[in-house]
Parts: C-alpha cells; structure tokens; sequence
C-alpha cells in the first residue's frame, strides 16, 4: 500500500495514549454518484477509522471507503475490495487491522555493484514474501506477471521511492483477430462456418499455438501461482477462457478458486505496462474530498428543483385540459362523417358517396369537419373538395343527381367551378347547368359557371380535336418519313460518291469505265462466274467437262501438226 495510508500508524499512537477514534464500515462512492444515488452516510463507533456505507441493491461496491479522525471530515481514504480475501471481506469488524498486517516491511535497496544498482536487468529473487498472479488476455494478447506485496525502496535522485518488486513476467501476441472486421477467428467460424482463405488459416493456427504458449507458461510459473495470495484474471471471450481455464490436462487455473479475482476497474490491451499500472491502481489509496454540507445542500436544492418542475407540469397539465373544450356527440358525429366522405371522394366513389349522404341523412352541402383545419379552408364542402381533386364524375353526380350547391363560396372566396384545375372538371359544371337548366342556380353570376355546354357538343368537340390531333399526328409522321427518304437518298448518294472516289483512284483519272461497258474477265474469273450457285456435285462435272475439252482441243493440234 502506499503511503497515503500511512496515517493509521498516528492513529495507533493517538490511540496508545488514551484519545478514543470513531470508526463505521461499509462502502461508498465519488461525489458525483453520491449526487445521483443520495446516498445515506451513518456512522457508528469502533477502535480506529470511521467510514461510510452506501448500499447499492444485491451487490457489492468496489471500493471500501474510510474516514479518520486525523484528517479533515470531508475527505475520505478507500481500498479495492478485491485485495481481500474471501473471509477478510467477511470479517467486517477487523478490516482496519486487516490492513495493517498489509502494510509490508520495504525490501532494502541492493548493494552497491550489484547488477540491479548497476542497471543490469535482475533475476528473480527466490524469496518466499507474499505475491499475486496477474494476467489479461484478449485480441491475441497475452500478459502475465507474478508481483510480490513487498514494495521495495530504490534512489531515484536523491530521494528514496518506492517501487513494485517484479518476480516473473511474460507476453505473447499472435495474429488471432480478422483486421477490421473484429472478432477472433474462432468466433467467425462458429457464427458462419469455417472460411477456407489463407488468412483464416493462419489466424487458426495462432489460435492454437497462442493456446498452447499460455498453457505451457502456466505449467511453468506452477509453483508460484499456487503459492500466490490472489489471482486477477481478465479474459473476455468463451475462447479466451478456455485457453486458460480449460479443461485440459494437467491445468493450473480452475474456475472455482476463491482466489480468483476479475480486475474491478477498465483496463486496456494486454500488456506489461498495463499489467503494472493495474497493480498500482489496485494497491494504492484512493483519497476523495466530500461536502457532506454541501452534499445536503446540493441534494435539497435538487429536490426542490424536482418539486417546483412536477408541480408546473401539473398546473400545465390541468390549465390545457381546462382549455380544451369536451368533444360532444354531434362533433364527434361530424368528424367520422368527414372521415368516410373524404375518403369515399379520393377514391372517385360516386355511387357509394350518394347513397352514404342518403342513408345518413346528411346535406349534400354538409360542411367538413373541423372547418378550421388548412384543407377544409380550402375545400369546405364535398362539392368544392371533388372539384380540387378534378374528379368530373363525382361533380355530375353531387350537382345532378345529389343537389349540392355550386353557389357557395369557401372562406377564401371562390366557388367549386373556380378552384377546377383541368377542362374536364370545368365541362362537367357546365354539363349539369345544361341538365338542371338555367333557372335552378345562379350560375352565372354566384357560381360563376360559364355557358351550358350538352353532351353532343362536348362529344363534338372531342371528335374534332380527336381529328385534328390525328391529321397533325399524320402530318408529323409524313414529315419524318420524307425526312428519312431525303438522308437515305443523301446516304446513297455519299455510298455511291466513295465508290467511285475508291474507282479512280485506283485506276487513275480518265481510265474509269464507261457506262454500259463490261470489264473483260480473265479465264479464272470466267470460271469462278460461271460456277455461281452450284452444288459442288456440279461444279466436280463441270470441271471434268471442262478439261475433257481442253484434252480433246490438244489432241486435234497435234494431229494437224502431224499430217502438216
């Protein structure tokens, strides 16, 4: 332990001469969590330290927390619990002379010319003091170290320091873990089935030969392990634990030794440095500075906090449920009507939103709900609403056959006719006022809807245009096809051009063939023209024809050659 314990040795002698010391056990917290938790702080009396105990549920904390009285109120001294064993963690009443038979005699500092002093790396010393066993394994890092209790005391610049005695150390690192990916090798095959690339192999055998490198160190450091007070072991991972605590033959760490202790405190890769600072963290004092004034003060300003915002939020609460005004049952009525005719509208259901408005007994007019909503500004009646979606059927259906009113206007002044966004919406206003006739509505000043239109000159109309989109249709195809003709000819003519630029060029100028002039062919050309489109049967005939003449022709001038 360091020596910021090292006020216990007053305490004793404080206690020697007669002054009584208060002391409580149990275990707290930093002063953040203490904010958090609000935690209860209850003392008691005992023969030397006063300490405080924060329960935190079923578990334990990790640190013991202790107070005394040599010391301002406010600042605490704790420990890992972990350095304890099992029966010293359960004999609670004895825990500050537990911690005193803890504080070790210094080893001294070798003898000048020793190769320790001279900055040579030193052995082992066989001693047999106290000592713990510490290693970490994880992402195909392995570290071990066998450390002993007793500090020893070295120069460092004058001063004496005190400094931990190693007796044995060791690391291992293997390429085990797929780069980028995460995860061990064995961990990927047991999710996805065995890859079978060149890195996978490798990493398989790391695995194996990592495996067998810890074991084998093990078996080596047996004595002292066994010899060891604790063991702290971190070994995250189903694989990693297996390689240290097996089962195999002949295994020196087993899952069940109450020795066993996992590091109470983050710690990073596996390395010697790491393994050193975890071993400081652990056996040094921790020294925290507590408020308990402040503490209270801190936590009755939170509560109050806490209080003041549940009560605004109440008053909140209530004062917009008295705002709100209580739906009755015609609202209610309005709104699941709105809901069905809107949707019978967007739709285009004609028939089902007549005979919906009918059996419900509603207005053709009926007013949606609620009017204040940005669409029902808009859109306030099913007629207006059917107009915005140029729904044409459904118009001639509300005016025709469901009576609905052309003349009313919306909040934001225009009527159905005039929020129309298509000519086919437009026609079927003035389909019906052709139906209805002019004297049922207002049309043309209130529901501004232009002059009657029937359904023969709509169908007209839509003849003519079909017509005249046709012979525009026809007049562009003709266009495109004369165009076509006119590059095809141009195309032909280019052809025709290279032909005869490849002509001349070939013969020279003025040596080109006149029109109607045949080439005269060789005897090999006349041939090859004259066995076009035979079979070869008949070329095989034609050619025996052919040269059964030239024998023949031989034959007749060698005999007029002879009778000469």
């Amino acid at each position: 332990m360091d020596e910021s314990i090292s006020g216990s040795d007053s305490s004793e002698s404080d206690s020697d001469s007669g002054d009584d010391v208060e002391q409580s056990r149990g275990n707290g917290t930093m002063l953040s969590a203490l904010l958090k938790k609000q935690a209860k702080i209850t003392e008691d009396v005992d023969d030397g330290f006063s300490s405080r105990k924060r329960k935190r549920g079923a578990g334990k904390a990790p640190l013991l927390w202790f107070k005394t009285p040599i010391l301002p109120s406010n600042i605490s001294l704790g420990i890992y619990r972990a350095i304890l064993s099992n029966s010293e963690q359960d004999d609670e009443e004895h825990t500050v002379d537990i911690l005193r038979r803890k504080q070790l005699v210094l080893n001294a500092p070798p003898p000048k010319g020793s190769d320790e002093d001279s900055g040579g790396v030193p052995l082992p010393r066989p001693d047999n003091s106290p000592h713990i066993f510490m290693c970490m394994i994880g992402g195909g890092h392995f570290a071990a170290m066998i450390v002993s209790l007793t500090p020893k005391v070295s120069k460092k610049q004058g001063y004496d320091e005190r400094q931990a005695t190693v007796k044995a150390h060791k690391t291992f690192h293997r390429y085990t873990t797929r780069r980028k990916q995460g995860g061990s090798q064995s961990s990927n095959d047991n999710a996805k089935g065995n890859a079978h690339s060149a890195g996978s192999s490798i990493r398989r055998y790391n695995e194996v030969a990592l495996t067998t490198e810890i074991r084998e160190l093990l078996q080596e450091w047996k004595d002292m392990i066994d010899a060891a007070q604790l063991i702290f072991i971190r070994a995250s991972g189903t694989a990693n634990r297996r390689a240290i605590f097996g089962p195999y033959e002949e295994q020196v760490l087993t899952r069940d030794d109450p020795r066993n202790r996992s590091f109470p405190f983050n710690t990073r890769r596996a390395t010697q440095a790491e393994l050193m600072r975890s071993f400081i963290e652990l056996t040094r004092v921790k020294v925290s500075q507590v408020d308990e004034a402040a503490l209270a003060a801190e936590k009755a300003r939170v509560e109050a906090q806490a209080e003041a915002q549940m009560a605004a939020k109440a008053a909140k609460a209530s004062q917009i449920k008295r705002a709100a005004p209580a739906k009755d049952a015609e609202e209610e009525a309005a709104l699941l009507h709105t809901t069905q005719i809107e949707s019978l509208i967007r739709r285009s259901k004609a028939p089902a939103l007549l005979s919906y408005i009918t059996s419900n007994s509603l207005s053709p007019d009926f007013t949606l709900h609620p009017p204040s909503s940005q669409s029902h500004h808009h859109a306030p009646t099913p007629l207006h609403l059917a107009s915005s979606i140029n729904s044409p059927a459904l118009i001639l259906a509300l005016l025709v056959k469901g009576g609905s009113d052309p003349t009313i206007v919306s909040p934001e002044g225009k009527t159905a006719f005039e929020i129309a966004g298509d000519r086919a919406t437009r026609d079927a206003f003035r389909l019906a006022r052709s139906e209805l006739g002019d004297d049922r509505w207002d049309w043309d000043n209130s529901a501004k809807v232009p002059e009657p239109l029937s359904k023969g000159e709509v169908d007209q109309r839509a003849e003519r245009e079909r017509k005249e989109e046709e012979e525009k249709e026809t007049a562009r195809r003709n266009a495109d096809l004369e165009r076509i003709r006119e590059e095809e000819k141009q195309k032909e003519a280019e052809k025709k051009k290279a032909v005869n630029d490849k002509r001349e060029k070939r013969m020279g100028k003025g040596k080109t063939i006149g029109v109607g002039a045949k080439k005269e062919l060789t005897a090999e050309e006349r041939r090859a023209e004259e066995a076009k489109g035979m079979t070869p049967e008949m070329r095989m005939r034609l050619e025996r024809e052919r040269r059964a003449r030239a024998a023949e022709e031989r034959m007749r001038r060698m005999a007029g050659g002879g009778a000469a």
